[in-house]
């Protein structure tokens, strides 16, 4: 017969493994390394190769975003824009121009809403919404999609599976923080120092007065095609990784 103590003791241990109605072992194997080894959420991708990819979040911006590209182009370097679909209606130029230079236009939602204000109807609508407008402007249909502000949950990563998309975020010791202008300095050693072969690099080029951006892109780009790093787009870093998984088999 179980005693009154030992039905406290085993009510504990039940709630200490629970977690939203889960193992507290399930609950954790659903953070990075889950997701990651899935294939369902991209921080980077570890290579032999000397390259890295450089994104740009909230865009496209009139002033901020032709710098870019200026710079872009002087390095024989690819980015990845992370649109959100209002701004590619008020800039669509923009956006074909980014497209017809080889660089890669990805989902960032239609009005940078953050998830934990939407419905999961909202948020898939915030993705297809944006889907369509690129596709409109650019003739291409993005598989790419970054939540706003890099929060996810498994809802989130249901519902861009669901649509075809696989979740990139950043490398963890590579959020720049540009978006509340820190110092251009700040924002250069962020980068350089830390690059690594695969690392995906998080910019923002709307959102305020990005010049530290552009002026810390200005010293990145050269030192690091210095050191040997191609930039290229994530869906090449991500073809990376599938061929050498072939590779391996």
């Amino acid at each position: 017969m179980i005693t009154k103590q030992i039905k406290i003791i085993l009510l504990l241990l039940l709630i200490m493994l629970s977690w939203d109605g889960q193992p507290a072992w399930s609950a954790e194997k659903k953070g990075r390394l889950y997701y990651e080894s899935r294939g369902e959420i991209v921080w980077e991708v570890p290579t032999n190769e000397k390259v890295i990819c450089l994104t740009f979040d909230d865009g496209p911006d009139p002033k901020y975003t032709p710098e870019v590209l200026k710079l872009l182009g002087k390095y024989q370097a690819k980015g990845t824009f992370f649109v959100t679909g209002k701004k590619v209606e008020q800039h669509p130029e923009i956006v074909l121009q980014q497209a017809l230079a080889g660089h890669e236009i990805a989902n960032h939602s239609y009005s940078h809403k953050y998830i934990s204000k939407m419905s999961t109807k909202e948020l898939e609508e915030e993705i297809l919404k944006t889907e369509n407008i690129i596709k409109q402007v650019t003739g291409q249909v993005p598989k790419l999609y970054r939540p706003p502000g890099g929060f996810y949950n498994e809802r989130v990563v249901n519902t861009a599976k669901e649509n075809g998309y696989t979740i990139i975020l950043w490398s963890w010791h590579h959020d720049t923080k540009d978006w509340a202008n820190p110092g251009v300095d700040k924002i250069i050693k962020k980068v350089v120092p830390n690059a690594q072969n695969g690392d995906i690099v998080l910019f923002h080029d709307h959102g305020g007065n990005r010049k530290q951006t552009i002026n810390a892109l200005q010293e990145i780009l050269p030192q690091l095609q210095k050191r040997g790093y191609r930039f290229i787009t994530v869906s090449d870093l991500l073809n990376i990784k599938v061929n050498k998984t072939k590779h391996k088999n």
